[in-house]
């Protein structure tokens, strides 16, 4: 119970304190479900991508190696020493649940194979291509990584705000509101019967 003085402004004043924290309340747990929502959502196409880029890197390291088996080490390094491909990444900012969230927009420009073919392997071809596609999920599965960590970690703080409210605050504010309702009580019964004395005396 909270420490305040049994008086009628104080019990307004608490009436309307209640009320706000049930708002509040009602407001974070809408909060929180969207949240939960937007999570599950999210995390359920990290699986999907996840999936595919360890597939995607699989495949890649499995061509990379074929390469190897078939080139000269030296032609290996000559062929990739010098890259031509030229990548920018942005980073701007949305809102989910007033959480900002990254989304990455990448500027990929030039061919990923800057060697001649005189002295290289097809599989090295096949090895950069693979890379190149896997790229593409690695930057979104970055993306949606981080919205979800984002995320999670809003909603935990919004899980504890809601149990403040509801376990906490909202149980004292009631609690005291009926001491103070007591307590008023109790003295309008006592004043009840004082004036009730008071005329008994007058009359005799």
């Amino acid at each position: 119970m909270l420490n305040v003085s049994a008086t009628r402004m104080e019990l307004l004043q608490l009436r309307r304190r209640v009320e706000l924290a049930a708002r509040g309340h009602r407001l974070l747990s809408q909060k929180r479900d969207e949240i939960s929502r937007q999570l599950v959502k999210i995390s359920s196409s990290i699986r999907e991508i996840r999936n595919s880029v360890e597939k995607e890197l699989l495949e890649t390291t499995r061509r990379f190696m074929m390469a190897r088996a078939t080139m000269e080490p030296e032609d290996m390094r000559a062929a990739i020493d010098v890259p031509t491909k030229k990548f920018n990444l942005a980073i701007s900012f949305a809102s989910i649940m007033s959480v900002k969230v990254p989304e990455l927009t990448k500027d990929i420009s030039g061919d990923i194979m800057c060697y001649g073919f005189s002295s290289t392997s097809g599989e090295l071809d096949v090895a950069l291509r693979a890379l190149e596609r896997a790229f593409d999920n690695l930057i979104e599965l970055a993306e949606r990584e981080k919205q979800a960590q984002l995320l999670a970690q809003e909603l935990q703080k919004t899980r504890r705000r809601v149990n403040v409210l509801e376990h906490v605050v909202i149980p004292e504010i009631k609690e005291t509101i009926k001491y103070i309702y007591d307590k008023l009580g109790e003295a309008e019964r006592d004043n009840a019967s004082r004036l009730m004395k008071i005329a008994d005396i007058i009359r005799g």
